[in-house]
């Protein structure tokens, strides 16, 4: 009896995992980003990020690829906490958009900031796998 639970466990959850949607996904993403950045999980940031990456924060800095992970990593810029609302992705082809607003609270050079964000991002499909290719942030008033 107890095989044929978990069979049906496993079973439930490939059809469960199978019923994901490309939207579905890339919203998980998304918001798995953001924990990554607060968690400098680098490895990580690294696999998403695409290497044409533009990473635009609503105070006007401008990052690259590489930019971003270093400044994650060094806590040039270290993020404390990101909630999200209103997340909405559209997918076009192998291009996907999203949007959303949330509230970011972290350091930016030894400087303490909280502040709530509109923000958009596009994803590409490369070799099978989503990458942000680029992020653009607005304060909301």
């Amino acid at each position: 009896m107890k095989k044929y639970f978990v069979l049906a466990l496993l079973l439930f959850s490939i059809g469960a995992m199978a019923q994901n949607t490309p939207q579905q996904t890339i919203a998980d993403l998304s918001l798995r980003k953001f924990d990554w950045l607060i968690n400098k999980q680098t490895d990580s940031l690294q696999m998403l990020l695409h290497d044409e990456l533009l990473y635009v924060h609503s105070n006007g800095l401008v990052e690259t690829k590489d930019e971003m992970l270093q400044n994650n990593q060094s806590g040039a810029l270290t993020y404390i906490s990101v909630e999200t609302d209103s997340l909405r992705v559209r997918l076009i082809d192998s291009t996907a958009l999203v949007t959303g607003e949330g509230l970011f609270i972290g350091i930016i050079n030894k400087t303490a900031f909280e502040v709530r964000l509109y923000f958009t991002e596009v994803y590409v499909l490369q070799n099978d796998a989503w990458k942000l290719l680029s992020r653009h942030a607005n304060q909301l008033r």
